[in-house]
C-alpha cells in the first residue's frame, strides 16, 4: 500500500510486478524460466522481498525493463530548486518605514 507521503514500498513494487505478469498471462513458473530464477524468487519478488538483481531480471523477462520509471515515483524537487521556484518570500514584517523627521508629534 502507498504511504501518505507517496513513497513506494517494496510491496508496492511487487504488486506492480505481479500485475505486469498477469497482464502478459504468464504463470510464476513461466516468468521464472524466462528470468532464469526460481518460482519462489518470483513469488518473493511479488511480495516485495527480492534483491534488485532478481527484480530487474524479472522485469526483463516481462519486457518491462524499459518501463522501470513507471514503477518508481517521480523524483522530488530539491529544496534548493523549490526555493528558487518560489522566489523570495518575506519571512517577517518590518512595519512601515518612515523617516524619523517625517513623524507627526505625539498627542500625549
Amino acid at each position: 500500500m502507498r504511504q501518505s507521503n507517496d513513497t513506494i514500498t517494496a510491496a508496492d513494487l511487487g504488486e506492480r510486478l505481479k500485475q505486469a505478469r498477469l497482464n502478459l498471462d504468464l504463470t510464476q513458473v513461466e516468468t521464472a524460466e524466462r528470468a532464469g530464477v526460481t518460482r519462489k524468487a518470483v513469488l518473493n519478488a511479488e511480495k516485495g522481498q527480492a534483491t534488485l538483481e532478481v527484480f530487474v531480471a524479472i522485469m526483463h523477462a516481462l519486457d518491462q525493463a524499459a518501463q522501470l520509471d513507471n514503477f518508481l515515483p517521480p523524483p522530488p524537487v530539491s529544496p534548493v530548486q523549490l526555493a528558487k521556484l518560489q522566489g523570495k518570500k518575506r519571512k517577517r514584517a518590518s512595519g512601515s518605514r518612515k523617516d524619523e523627521h517625517d513623524e507627526e508629534p505625539s498627542a500625549w
